[in-house]
């Protein structure tokens, strides 16, 4: 039976209530004034905001790989990934905005206006799900991630 992400996310600090309030807004300004010193702005919106208010500043281990965790920080990244963020958004026909990333290889995890995830990989953009409970369902399960192309707008 596959695992759910409740008791997992539990052992890492999140409570169904979590609110990191103020810390959250200055992530959320940290990532704005980088993307703008990148030169191609990117916008929070609600979804977005909600998520790393819920989630921020964890790091949450994969159950059964010690090497791998998703840390809920925005402010991960590199140089010109603002401007790849704004291509995916473009190409899905939503906007992102950047909520953690993966690790060991800084896979930067981004959600849409929809709430559905994506990681933006070296190798390419990826669907992670639909809605937090999928996206962290998927991550600890090992699910397959399809390219995110499959979603783009046509």
């Amino acid at each position: 039976m596959k695992a759910g992400p409740a008791r997992w996310l539990a052992e890492s600090g999140w409570f169904p209530e979590r609110d990191i309030g103020e810390q959250a807004d200055e992530l959320i300004r940290w990532r704005l004034r980088d993307a703008e010193r990148q030169g191609c702005p990117l916008t929070v919106f609600p979804k977005a905001g909600d998520l790393i208010r819920c989630y921020g500043l964890l790091r949450i281990p994969h159950p059964k790989s010690g090497e791998r965790a998703l840390v809920m920080d925005p402010r991960a990244g590199y140089e010109g990934d603002a401007a790849d963020i704004a291509e995916l958004a473009a190409n899905l026909g939503q906007r992102l905005f950047p909520v953690g990333y993966e690790t060991p290889d800084l896979s930067l995890l981004l959600v849409d206006e929809e709430e559905r995830f994506f990681y933006l990989h070296h190798t390419g953009a990826y669907y992670c799900g639909s809605g937090a409970h999928e996206m962290f369902t998927g991550f600890i399960n090992n699910v397959d991630t399809p390219d995110a192309e499959d979603f783009f707008v046509r």
